[in-house]
């Protein structure tokens, strides 16, 4: 028998953090997730998560750095490989929720933790925090 690779989509997520408060939305399974969507053939991940946050809330964002990837095993037969990056955000104005997600929302790091949502974007989330919080201002 010959060897046949899993195959899996490959999402690209950003964490952004505006004024203490991080950017969630929440999804058709009710549970909170981070912007972001599905790597396009010959789109660098990086570039891809400014895309999917600009359509999907409105707001332009530049990507920092890599934050962790992560096989999220959504139900049987179905997996998505999850790539995370900080990313930095200028917007003042509120984000705008698009037909993908029934409900947007920012908020402090303790209440995300508390939140229905996959432990690999808390980890995510939890690190950016981190990195936010030695950054020399």
């Amino acid at each position: 028998m010959s060897y046949q690779p899993h195959l899996f989509p490959v999402s690209v997520k950003g964490v952004v953090v505006r004024d203490g408060r991080v950017l969630l939305l929440r999804n058709e399974r009710d549970e909170w997730e981070l912007p972001g969507g599905k790597l396009e053939l010959g789109e660098e991940p990086a570039e891809c998560v400014t895309r999917e946050i600009l359509e999907e809330v409105g707001w332009a964002v530049t990507s920092g750095p890599l934050l962790d990837a992560w096989q999220y095993h959504i139900r049987d037969d179905v997996d998505v490989l999850i790539i995370t990056y900080g990313c930095h955000v200028g917007a003042d104005a509120d984000p705008v929720v698009s037909q993908e997600h029934k409900e947007v929302g920012l908020f402090t790091e303790a209440e995300a933790a508390a939140l229905r949502m996959p432990d690999g974007y808390k980890r995510s989330i939890a690190t950016w925090y981190a990195k936010l919080s030695t950054r020399i201002m």
